[in-house]
């Protein structure tokens, strides 16, 4: 594909659709300009230069880590795999982000990121707005294959983030040690992983 073209011959060109419908246009243009809230939502999590990450930043990364191992994954709906990455976290444009170190069971987060990604979806037409909400509902379930594998790469790429970040003297690096366990042991790369990370997290303890 060049130039928006699509070739099926070598002197045939196609022209993609392109929707006609302008509120449908401006409606996804209203929605990518509130979601750039995200870039300003900030983690507890530090980058190597010394600043808080974004969660959009968080968001990428995870993106990347799913692109990587795809060879190590097998068969899977890769597109699936990635939407997953780009939404999971899309409701903290509104509230932002808690700490892993602070959440806790039945602290209402997920009912409340949920709405507030129904408010953040709201200029956009409704079969975007439900496929984004439904991809949500997918992650928060952790049930399907993509879904357990979006959910065990993010708890890894804040483990990864801790262990690069320029971090206060007395972070806390144990708490990777027991961060999201029961995520990364749902599937053998994940638990491989799992086992790498760990290893430099103790190496870190033993150093500070």
């Amino acid at each position: 594909m060049a130039g928006g073209m699509t070739h099926v011959a070598d002197d045939h060109l196609i022209e993609p659709a392109v929707s006609d419908d302008s509120a449908r246009l401006e409606g996804i243009i209203a929605f990518l300009q509130a979601a750039e809230q995200l870039k300003d939502t900030l983690r507890s999590g530090i980058t190597a230069q010394g600043r808080p990450e974004s969660t959009a930043e968080h968001s990428w990364r995870l993106c990347l880590m799913a692109m990587l191992f795809d060879r190590e994954l097998g068969e899977y709906d890769r597109l699936k795999l990635l939407k997953l990455c780009i939404v999971h976290d899309l409701g903290e444009a509104i509230s932002g982000d808690v700490p892993a170190t602070r959440q806790v069971a039945g602290d209402g987060r997920a009912q409340q990121e949920r709405a507030d990604l129904i408010a953040l979806c709201g200029p956009l037409p409704a079969d975007l707005r439900e496929e984004i909400v439904a991809l949500w509902d997918e992650y928060s379930a952790g049930e399907s294959f993509e879904a357990i594998l979006a959910k065990g790469f993010d708890k890894l790429e804040t483990m990864l983030q801790h262990l690069v970040g320029k971090n206060a003297p007395d972070f806390d690096y144990a708490f990777n040690l027991g961060y999201g366990t029961k995520h990364t042991a749902r599937h053998p790369l994940l638990a491989r992983l799992r086992q790498l990370v760990d290893g430099e997290t103790r190496k870190r303890i033993e150093m500070t």
